[in-house]
């Protein structure tokens, strides 16, 4: 596996969160001229805070320019991820600027961080203590300059968009040589067309193996795709999604979008998919979702924040696809310990 791309994966309670906030406080203190964050939720508590917003402060005092997007916390779900809840104490007070998004139509689903426009922390995980102790989740770091400006122009044009994430996005899909790996970044909603036909391609031409770990897969490229692949039975097979968000999608179907429906419903009672019951959303109960966005097909890896649905088509999502037989062999064995934790959906 590269040694330029770092991958951290976590589970249910398999670790320690403030090993994660450290982590992310080593990040922080490597930058030396700017970080940018765009992050979906920030949490953290009494615990963790005291660890990460150190690491903010110590990176002004360096002279280190941040600037910090992120989406409003809402009062109620509307649509899609559940709703963030955003806490300012982690950024308040700091001479920062901070664009907001109010999440509605639309949500700002990103979860990456840039170093000094060279360094690249993306993948699944929000800053919030549940996230980091409590969900399925994908970390991943990354050294490349080229990469890194893919995001970069995602962010400006985010951070130029008054609030509308439609307008962001519309950044070029490269592939880019990262010690040994073929690295390609993919945005949306700008190029979310292109990436789920991307992701699907990737399914239907998978020869070996195939693995998944989504909380839900509602996009109607990938779904049929995907149940096209189940039925053949022509490659070793592997889903974990989230057993109670399904059952909330298959409820929200009833009456419509039959295809769809019968469709996930044959995919999710395959023998071969796991699902974590998960607690339902609500605003003060434990959030454990099975919350890793994952794809390996045979020695492609599709990694970042897109949940292969629908309304994530919409949003602004970013993945990494990345050719490496090292870290597909190490992702597909981590979706499979994961299927041996969870039953099978019922």
């Amino acid at each position: 596996m590269s040694d330029a791309i770092e991958v951290v994966t976590l589970a249910d309670g398999a670790q320690d969160p403030a090993t994660i906030a450290e982590r992310l406080a080593r990040f922080i203190d490597g930058a030396r001229s700017s970080l940018d964050l765009s992050v979906y939720d920030v949490h953290l508590g009494p615990r963790l805070r005291p660890i990460v917003r150190p690491a903010l402060e110590r990176a002004l005092a360096r002279g280190v320019r941040i600037r910090f997007e992120h989406n409003e916390a809402m009062g109620e779900k509307t649509k899609g991820p559940p709703p963030p809840r955003t806490d300012p104490g982690v950024v308040r007070d700091l001479d920062i600027p901070i664009v907001s998004f109010p999440g509605v139509p639309d949500l700002m689903h990103h979860k990456y961080v840039i170093r000094d426009g060279r360094d690249l922390w993306a993948g699944s995980t929000n800053w919030s203590e549940d996230s980091w102790s409590r969900e399925e989740n994908v970390i991943v770091t990354l050294e490349s300059p080229d990469v890194a400006r893919a995001y970069a122009d995602d962010f400006e044009q985010l951070w130029r968009s008054n609030g509308n994430v439609a307008r962001g996005g519309h950044v070029g899909s490269h592939p880019a040589a990262v010690d040994g790996a073929s690295v390609t970044p993919w945005f949306a909603p700008g190029r979310a067309h292109a990436l789920v036909h991307r992701i699907a391609a990737a399914m239907g031409h998978a020869r070996r193996r195939l693995r998944i770990a989504s909380p839900v897969v509602t996009s109607g490229p990938i779904l049929g795709t995907l149940a096209e692949v189940a039925e053949e039975r022509r490659v070793d097979l592997g889903i974990v999604v989230d057993a109670t968000q399904v059952h909330e999608v298959l409820f929200q179907w009833r009456g419509r979008v039959a295809w769809k429906r019968s469709t996930l419903e044959r995919l999710v009672h395959d023998e071969r998919t796991s699902g974590k019951r998960s607690t339902p959303w609500g605003p003060t109960t434990v959030h454990d979702f099975m919350h890793a966005k994952l794809t390996v097909a045979d020695d492609t890896v599709f990694v970042g924040s897109y949940n292969l649905s629908r309304s994530g088509e919409t949003n602004a999502e970013d993945m990494l696809e990345i050719e490496d037989a090292a870290l597909a062999d190490r992702l597909a064995e981590y979706v499979d310990e994961l299927r041996r934790r969870y039953p099978a959906f019922s």
